[in-house]
């Protein structure tokens, strides 16, 4: 599903144009960028959480070259799937 097809659905099934649906998305995924952002965590019940993972700096390898390089520290947004969603794909519902 992309963006366009989720602005689409919400359009049709709040009964609202798609300018305003798609207000309504990019407001979202605005919130949650921020939110990641600050460093909060984010928790949908029945569908998962997202959280920024740190990771230290290393060295990595070039694997074209086989040149050594420093990889800087990073922060990484995660996502772990909530209980709910995970039984229902395994159970194949939608």
């Amino acid at each position: 599903m992309t963006k366009a097809d989720l602005i689409n659905v919400i359009s049709e099934k709040a009964h609202i144009t798609r300018v305003k649906a798609e207000t309504v998305v990019n407001t979202i995924f605005d919130s949650l960028t921020e939110a990641l952002l600050r460093d909060d965590r984010i928790e949908i019940r029945g569908f998962g959480s997202f959280v920024n993972r740190e990771y230290d700096a290393y060295q990595g390898r070039n694997p074209r070259t086989g040149e050594i390089i420093e990889v800087e520290q990073k922060k990484l947004p995660f996502f772990k799937v909530g209980k709910e969603l995970r039984e229902d794909i395994n159970r194949g519902q939608s």
